[in-house]
């Protein structure tokens, strides 16, 4: 017998597969994030890119990216608009003078810090459900798939 998703309703030919569960995942935990990041006017993605930018300090663009799952264009539109709103600041690299390093303002790690805490309800109600232990391997299981998958 096949195995039912969430929505009571069997996956048949996808019963082992894991990209319409995680796009499930992806898209309940987005929606989440969007709604509760809603009043800080900025675009979808901001908060991953600014945290990706204060966790890697000086990365170029093309890594960040690659990092966020966003294309390059997509990329300098987030990275404007955190810089119209003094959150994060781009300095010319002086090993390479083509190449943009990404840091994130005083401002910018402030409403960083806000930002998550809003966004943690959503995040917080899936760690609740699979348990602490559960809640980390998932992530280290999401981890390793990523990396599988990633282009060489």
């Amino acid at each position: 017998m096949a195995k039912r998703g969430q929505t009571g309703h069997r996956w048949g030919q996808l019963a082992s597969a894991v990209g319409p569960r995680v796009r499930l995942l992806r898209n309940a935990l987005a929606a989440r994030s969007i709604a509760a990041l809603e009043e800080f006017d900025l675009p979808t993605g901001s908060l991953t890119v600014l945290s990706l930018i204060a966790a890697n300090p000086g990365s170029n663009q093309t890594a960040l990216a690659k990092a966020a799952g966003v294309n390059k264009s997509a990329l300098v539109g987030i990275v404007d608009e955190l810089e119209k709103h003094g959150l994060a600041a781009r300095d010319r690299s002086a090993s390479d003078r083509r190449r943009n390093n990404l840091t994130v303002t005083p401002e910018g790690e402030v409403m960083m810090k806000t930002m998550l805490s809003r966004v943690s309800t959503g995040e917080d109600k899936l760690a609740e459900a699979l348990g602490a232990r559960d809640h980390q391997k998932l992530l280290e299981l999401l981890d390793r798939a990523n990396e599988a998958l990633e282009e060489p």
